[in-house]
């Protein structure tokens, strides 16, 4: 029996199922995943068994093994992954294209020395020490482009690891290993070396572009609430300029109401009242919230949407230290009928909860994305990006989002605890 291959292969598979389990968002409980890890890596160390021990001269064997390996492999990270799409299976890629670094590091110590227990621990430390680098290093980086899925063509970057994994078996497994050709060691490591270059290249890349993404998304945040700081100044100097004018024409108010005394005309001081009162009441700064961020963006989005008829009935309570209307809007912006161009939005932030509520009719069908449960933009490219940017907002919170369409009024809502 080829105890030492076997050994070396059982290493690779604990930290491959490792990797797997570190670098994937888990669909299931933390005892069920390790579980399903735990399977296929019981499935992977006997069917080594077959290939090397009791089949160790047959090609056919080893090929359909090693097929069956890659599936076991693949479908593992998969199964396990909270998405099931393309992602999961550039993880499950990469990490078979990661661990077969330590494998090949087990047969290049075991030529140089002989030595079956320093090759065995020298893989071992390499397994470790590349598992280790790449969750201090790149698992934050990653599972922020996994969850909130910056690339959009993960089916494409897969070719990298399945072009790495074929120019690794090529090169030191099949048909001849290094044992047969130990002059291909020399490739062999400047090959992994360039793997590692490239990994670092593309994860470099992708957090450019989710900083590009974060940074577009505050300068809209900080656009909406400047705009938002600049009508509530014209409000409030507006407001002031009025209520001089009220205070300066007091006095001549004061002496009708007097003079209306003595005539007992008691109807004409209830219209100098009334018309005080209203002006008054018209130039009164609403405060929406105690939050001055929050405030600001929706005496923005109040201005757009009295500007387009939509009565906004909000009912807001943020805090002023703790730190989504657009869609409502562009639903009932084109209703016809006065009386359905209304937004109910009911807001309410505080030390231990978040929770916001928006309804608005729409007469047009609402397609939900399967995955998500998200509705889906019909207005081509470039549309539903603030659906994307709520549901990323609220997996970084810990939150639910949840939407329905019933009897032609459109919900959204959204909860976290913090």
């Amino acid at each position: 029996m080829d105890y030492f291959r076997s050994s070396y292969y059982a290493i690779s598979h604990i930290f491959l199922m490792l990797f797997i389990y570190l670098f994937v968002t888990h669909r299931y409980s933390k005892e069920k995943t390790i579980g399903i890890c735990f399977s296929s890596f019981f499935v992977l160390t006997i069917s080594d068994c077959l290939k090397l021990n009791m089949f160790p001269d047959s090609d056919i064997c080893y090929v359909v093994v090693t097929i069956l390996q890659i599936f076991v492999t693949q479908f593992t990270g998969i199964y396990i992954s909270d998405t099931r799409d393309s992602r999961a299976l550039f993880m499950g890629l990469t990490a078979s294209n990661y661990v077969i670094a330590g494998s090949l590091a087990a047969s290049i110590l075991h030529i140089y020395t002989e030595s079956i227990f320093f090759s065995l621990v020298g893989s071992f430390f390499i397994h470790a020490s590349i598992l280790l680098f790449l969750y201090f290093k790149i698992r934050e980086t990653w599972l922020e482009c996994y969850e909130k899925e910056l690339v959009k063509d993960w089916w494409g970057l897969c070719l990298i690891p399945v072009f790495f994994y074929c120019g690794f078996c090529f090169l030191a497994f099949f048909p001849y290993t290094l044992y047969d050709n130990p002059h291909n060691i020399y490739g062999t490591t400047m090959f992994i070396i360039t793997m590692f270059a490239s990994y670092v290249a593309v994860f470099q890349y992708v957090k450019s572009e989710s900083d590009r993404i974060r940074i577009n998304w505050e300068n809209v945040l900080f656009e909406t609430y400047i705009k938002g700081l600049e009508s509530q100044y014209c409000l409030v100097e507006q407001a002031e300029k009025n209520l001089k004018i009220l205070r300066h024409d007091m006095r001549h108010y004061s002496n009708m109401i007097d003079a209306f005394l003595e005539q007992g005309e008691y109807d004409e001081i209830k219209r100098v009242t009334e018309y005080i009162n209203g002006v008054t009441e018209d130039n009164k700064v609403v405060k929406y919230c105690e939050n001055i961020v929050i405030h600001s963006i929706l005496s923005r989005m109040i201005e757009k949407a009295s500007s387009l008829g939509v009565d906004i009935r909000l009912d807001a309570v943020v805090l002023k230290d703790v730190p989504v209307l657009e869609n409502a809007l562009i639903g009932v912006k084109d209703l016809d009928e006065k009386g359905r161009r209304y937004i109910d939005a009911k807001i309410q932030c505080t030390q231990e909860h978040l929770l916001i509520q928006i309804k608005n009719e729409c007469e047009k069908d609402v397609i939900f994305d399967s995955q998500t449960g998200l509705p889906k933009s019909n207005m081509g490219n470039g549309h539903g990006l603030g659906m994307q940017s709520i549901s990323a907002f609220s997996d970084k919170i810990g939150g639910n989002v949840g939407c329905f369409c019933k009897e032609g009024v459109f919900n959204i809502i959204i909860f976290a605890k913090f």
